[in-house]
């Protein structure tokens, strides 16, 4: 292993310490949130909410305190960083559990910023797409992951990164708080389609060393490489069934029921939106 590459590891390790706090206080504040629900009214917080997030600031904690000596390390570092913790903590519910916790009126102003157009790009399933993959191979192509592993800042800005627009991602896709602006189950199983190819197709380029610029011998270019085919799989799977449970498909009307709703009553004036005026 090369001089930069053990200065990278050492350096990161620095800041390993202080990051643990982020998901030890994020999960003792979700607690308190829903030990305060249940003091409110006797159904209280979903347990089952409950254990998705502390799973997944358990996989956040894991993530920051694995040591990433080797490119394998590195690999389930992004892994847990990007797609097993934000799974957890998007299916915790932690939006939702927030809006119960507030005053009304934050909750109200809260919910009428979530629902302003501008956010629709930022919020669609393509945009999660660009950000986790696209960062992906962004960083395994370019000078990028060279320059994380003697910078311990840019190093610290990339997981934070994966973390971010992993969570992003995954409640486009599959969260249970609120998503105003989220396209229909068939169309975001197309992205996560698209999303598999892009995670196994990267895979396939490290596993053969082939454009990618990674300082690590073929060996764990070629396991950490089995690392994001196989771990990813398994994340992408676990998403897919989340997105298909918490799928209501809408009860289809008779055709002929459909037509006599959309026929105006006589006398009345028909509107843009299809009802009487």
């Amino acid at each position: 292993m090369n001089t930069a590459l053990v200065a990278g590891h050492h350096a990161g390790h620095a800041t390993v310490g202080p990051a643990l706090l982020v998901p030890l206080a994020a999960c003792w504040v979700y607690l308190a949130a829903a030990l305060r629900q249940r003091g409110r009214d006797g159904a209280g917080w979903s347990h089952w909410r409950t254990a998705a997030f502390a799973a997944g600031c358990a996989l956040l904690a894991t993530a920051l305190i694995l040591p990433a000596d080797d490119f394998v390390g590195h690999m389930w570092q992004h892994l847990l960083l990007g797609m097993l913790a934000p799974l957890g903590l998007v299916l915790g519910a932690p939006g939702t559990l927030a809006l119960r916790t507030v005053d009304r009126r934050a909750g109200r102003a809260a919910v009428h910023v979530l629902r302003h157009p501008a956010l629709r790009p930022l919020t669609h399933p393509v945009t999660g797409l660009l950000l986790t993959a696209g960062g992906l191979w962004l960083l395994h192509l370019t000078p990028l992951y060279r320059a994380t592993l003697v910078d311990p800042l840019l190093h610290d800005l990339v997981h934070l990164h994966f973390l971010v627009s992993g969570c992003l991602f995954t409640w486009s896709m599959a969260g249970p708080d609120p998503g105003p602006h989220r396209p229909r189950v068939p169309v975001r199983l197309v992205v996560l389609g698209a999303a598999v190819v892009a995670h196994a197709s990267l895979a396939q380029l490290l596993y053969a060393g082939l454009l990618v610029d990674v300082p690590a011998p073929p060996e764990q270019l070629r396991a950490g490489a089995t690392v994001m085919y196989y771990g990813g799989d398994l994340a992408e799977i676990l998403l897919a069934l989340a997105l298909l449970a918490g799928w209501r498909p809408g009860p289809r009307r008779p055709a002929a029921t459909r037509t006599a709703g959309h026929r105006p009553r006589p006398g009345h004036r028909a509107d843009l939106s299809g009802r009487a005026g």
